[in-house]
């Protein structure tokens, strides 16, 4: 338990306490929330809890304030002062500062890692899941970065974690990439031919058909049409998929498990429907199966099977979703682009139907991005014309500069990706500044090495109590909030709140570096500093490798 989380505690301690002796009348404890104070003269740590209180409890908050600050009586807190209407402000021992410092070198690397007592949280989270029709293109680069960040993000908060692709290989999306690649082929052998109306343009399509001319030449001609169609859709299906793997491959993005949507038309979506039937929630109209998805507050009942027995894309979903939960999960993830928002009343209506908790499943979701260069909207390729792929954009900026850039913002928000500033190589770019940062440490150690200094994660917390000024205990303290952060960005599905925080911690270490020489000052003090860089080290690493962008040792 860190020295925040010690706080939180014995607030709530004091507040059951005055509540026991009559002194506030709560039938609930409000939760506690503490803030850094925006300035240091108000301490290190403050919260409005008094003011939350005070309402519930019929009385001023300045009386809730003071019944909490009597009960206060822990060896680590220096004084709690009332300020305003009713904040409390808490200012801690330096004492706590030097030993918190010497626990986070005590766990070295492993520090940022969360210990949940709850073992058994299991979570899938799913995440770009592209169909498999053609290359990934900048919005499906920002689904996989965050994603995976956010996967490694939970993992590093306790959880247990799972990732997974869904190929959408089944439906008339598969059926146009094979008239599409069929109509190209003919088309490079001479003939005459007309393009399918819902046909995908791409240059890779030509590539395709061209490829399988190379291999095989004109024998495809010799077959009737429909087995033609056969081949091709295995044949460009395979390609596309192989090609969307390596992309993602070459993005740092892999799957625990590729999940193929042919799979549940062999039988998993008839004994979906059958479940669906016997809970009270499909009915018959017209010859179609209709999902009563009103009942759990979608705007109206869909359809699931159509009159002609085909199986709706919801259909497939929804056998889809029942698979996850019958794998054992206890939380779903999904992060969808914004174009299927409306999807999700649906899909939870069906996961209530099965008999499951809707709230098993969360959506995410994802909003669009826009790519800048020289201030003006980048909207097509220069090498094809048509829209950028993610295989264009790491070419351009680099996988370590698109991956931060597309985690850096919530995903609630709208992103714009100025190519120009994820190029350059200066303080305005967020991922250079920290990897920077990395470096410079990785400098420092160099340096410490030439000169025979040992530096490992251990030090005397005598020789730690030599960081006075400002810039190291700005540095210690930023180091500690660091657990918290990522218990709060799991608990957000907020990976960009790592990010975020990454970049203060660089740039305090900056600030450090320029004020403070840590070798060739006096010895004790050497050690003390070489330690302090030391955790400021593991954080980076930690923080990067979350985010899935190198810590590289020189720049």
């Amino acid at each position: 338990m860190d020295i925040k989380e010690r706080l939180q505690q014995s607030i709530e301690n004091a507040a059951r306490q005055a509540v026991q002796d009559g002194a506030v009348a709560l039938s609930e404890i409000p939760p506690v929330i503490l803030e850094v104070p925006p300035q240091k003269d108000f301490g290190d740590f403050a919260t409005n809890f008094a003011m939350q209180a005070a309402r519930p409890a019929r009385t001023n908050p300045r009386a809730v304030a003071q019944a909490i600050v009597d009960r206060l009586n822990e060896p680590w807190l220096d004084k709690a002062v009332i300020a305003g209407p009713g904040f409390i402000n808490f200012y801690l021992k330096s004492d706590w500062l030097y030993n918190m410092l010497a626990g986070i070198l005590a766990e070295g690397e492993q520090y940022g890692q969360v210990v949940l007592a709850d073992k058994a949280s299991r979570i899938q989270v799913e995440f770009v899941s592209a169909n498999p029709t053609g290359p990934l293109h900048v919005g499906h680069g920002r689904g996989a970065a965050v994603g995976s960040a956010l996967a490694n993000l939970l993992r590093a908060a306790g959880y247990d974690v799972a990732t997974e692709f869904y190929i959408n290989d089944a439906g008339n999306q598969i059926d146009n990439l094979a008239a599409s690649v069929n109509a190209r082929y003919l088309e490079l052998l001479g003939q005459s031919v007309d393009f399918p109306e819902d046909g995908y343009h791409g240059r890779d399509i030509i590539d395709t058909a061209q490829r399988i001319i190379d291999r095989e030449g004109s024998r495809y001609l010799l077959i009737p049409v429909a087995e033609r169609l056969a081949v091709f859709k295995e044949l460009a299906l395979n390609e596309k998929l192989a090609g969307l793997q390596e992309d993602l491959e070459a993005f740092g993005v892999s799957f625990d498990v590729w999940f193929s949507e042919r799979t549940l038309h062999k039988g998993a979506i008839q004994e979906t429907c059958q479940v669906l039937r016997q809970n009270g929630y499909m009915y018959e109209t017209d010859g179609a199966l209709w999902l009563k998805s009103s009942a759990y507050g979608d705007d109206k009942d869909r359809v699931v099977i159509r009159d002609n027995g085909v199986p709706t894309y919801l259909a497939a979903d929804i056998a889809y979703h029942r698979n996850k939960l019958e794998r054992g999960f206890d939380t779903i993830i999904n992060i969808w682009g914004a174009d299927h928002h409306g999807y999700i009343a649906r899909v939870k209506a069906a996961i209530g139907a099965l008999g499951y908790n809707p709230e098993q499943l969360e959506v995410l979701i994802l909003q669009m991005v826009s790519l800048y260069q020289n201030g003006e909207l980048v909207k097509m390729s220069k090498r094809t014309g048509q829209g950028v792929t993610l295989s264009e954009l790491i070419e351009e900026v680099g996988r370590d500069a698109a991956r931060f850039f597309f985690i850096m913002r919530s995903i609630d928000s709208q992103l714009d990706f100025d190519l120009d500033l994820a190029k350059s190589r200066s303080n305005e770019n967020p991922v250079y500044y920290i990897q920077y940062a990395h470096a410079r440490i990785a400098s420092i150690f160099r340096q410490a090495a030439e000169a025979g200094l040992p530096v490992d994660d251990r030090c005397p917390t005598e020789y730690l109590k030599t960081l006075i000024s400002e810039f190291e205990t700005d540095l210690i303290k930023k180091i500690g909030e660091y657990p918290a952060e990522i218990t709060a960005a799991a608990r957000e599905r907020a990976p960009h709140r790592i990010a975020r925080y990454a970049h203060e911690l660089a740039g305090l270490f900056h600030t450090f570096y320029n004020q403070c020489r840590v070798i060739g000052v006096e010895p004790e003090l050497q050690t003390a500093r070489l330690a302090l860089v030391k955790a400021v080290q593991n954080t980076l690493r930690h923080a990067l490798r979350v985010l899935g962008v190198a810590a590289p040792d020189k720049m």
